[in-house]
């Protein structure tokens, strides 16, 4: 019967067969232990298409279905999206809801208007949308330009801009902001939609500024 030593550290030191004779004296005072497991490697899978399975790090009795079925390949992916091609991992082709992803992250991200960056997330539209409806009115009933008090408050109207500081709109000015702001939404829509019209969507998609208003 064949056994297995290591020493007090578990350091592996060797086997030793009884049918081989007396045991070597480097096994004297040494540990028997069960057979040791074979030592193993990560290996890396794909399916027909070339899509990555995942990865498996064991003996080739124990490898999952899916990945015995499949096809061992020298890495993993960089992005699980990307799909080898028989040599190397072709770039992973962008999707539509990343695209979107994009598209709202630089409607929120704000605006410049009349030469200042304002902020444009969900809620500062909202407030945009309804004070630029407020001037509309105050302008049909007859708000003049350089009225900063078309609202009927007692101070002047201002709007605080993305470095804090504070800009004083008339009826005309607040109507002509928010106008900006429903392009600034508008416009994006649109290059999201053109570029997801694409085939394939760019890889640079998100990064390339041709793309994007």
């Amino acid at each position: 019967m064949k056994r297995y030593f290591v020493d007090a550290d578990g350091a592996f030191l060797g086997s030793y067969d009884d049918a081989d004779g007396d045991m070597p004296e480097e096994f004297s005072n040494a540990i028997e232990v069960p057979k040791p497991r074979p030592p193993t490697v990560q290996r890396f899978y794909v399916d027909a298409d070339g899509k990555y399975l995942g990865s498996f790090d064991g003996l080739d009795e124990e490898i999952p279905a899916d990945m015995a079925s499949g096809f061992e390949v020298p890495s993993a992916p960089l992005d699980v999206r990307q799909v080898w091609n028989g040599h190397e991992w072709l770039a992973a082709v962008p999707t539509s809801d990343q695209v979107d992803v994009e598209r709202d992250r630089r409607i929120d991200g704000g605006f410049s208007f009349n030469g200042v960056l304002y902020q444009s997330r969900p809620s500062d539209r909202e407030n945009i949308a309804g004070a630029s409806t407020a001037s509309g009115i105050a302008m049909v009933t007859g708000s003049e330009a350089g009225d900063y008090r078309w609202h009927g408050g007692d101070e002047d109207f201002a709007w605080i801009a993305s470095d804090n500081s504070t800009h004083p709109m008339d009826a005309q000015t607040m109507f002509a902001f928010g106008q900006a702001a429903m392009a600034h939404k508008s416009n994006h829509i649109f290059a999201a939609r053109a570029l997801k019209d694409m085939t394939p969507i760019p890889a640079d998609y998100a990064t390339n500024p041709a793309y994007w208003p």
